[in-house]
């Protein structure tokens, strides 16, 4: 994601709360998992015609990812995040996709753990 000539459209600190662990306690409480998105996407036709019709509706997108991220309980952040991936690129017709998933307080000691994944729609593990 870091060609000169793709722009990026970013969603920064999504939080969601969801079942997300494999220990017992963590299966009956809700935690909050925090995710930061990049998706390449060509913002020209939107910035000249300044019609969302032609943008990357980011709160449509926002809005997709909470409703997967909350529907069921999920053991894994890397779950999380390859499915998130998955979602947006077969959803919304990104061409690339960068997933942050953060789950703060996850190991003591710790003040995050995450896991990122770079996917693209050649390479979705999810098809």
């Amino acid at each position: 994601m870091e060609q000169a000539d793709i722009d990026v459209v970013s969603i920064e600190g999504l939080s969601v709360d969801t079942i997300i662990g494999v220990y017992d306690w963590e299966k009956e409480k809700k935690q909050t998992l925090t995710l930061d998105i990049q998706m390449s996407w060509d913002n020209q036709t939107a910035a000249k015609s300044d019609d969302l019709n032609d943008a990357l509706d980011y709160a449509l997108v926002s809005e997709k990812v909470t409703q997967w991220v909350a529907e069921k309980p999920r053991q894994l952040i890397e779950t999380v995040a390859e499915g998130v991936a998955s979602l947006i690129l077969n959803e919304f017709g990104v061409q690339n996709v960068e997933v942050k998933v953060s789950k703060p307080g996850a190991v003591p000691n710790a003040a995050n753990v995450a896991v990122t994944v770079r996917r693209s729609v050649f390479d979705s593990p999810f098809g």
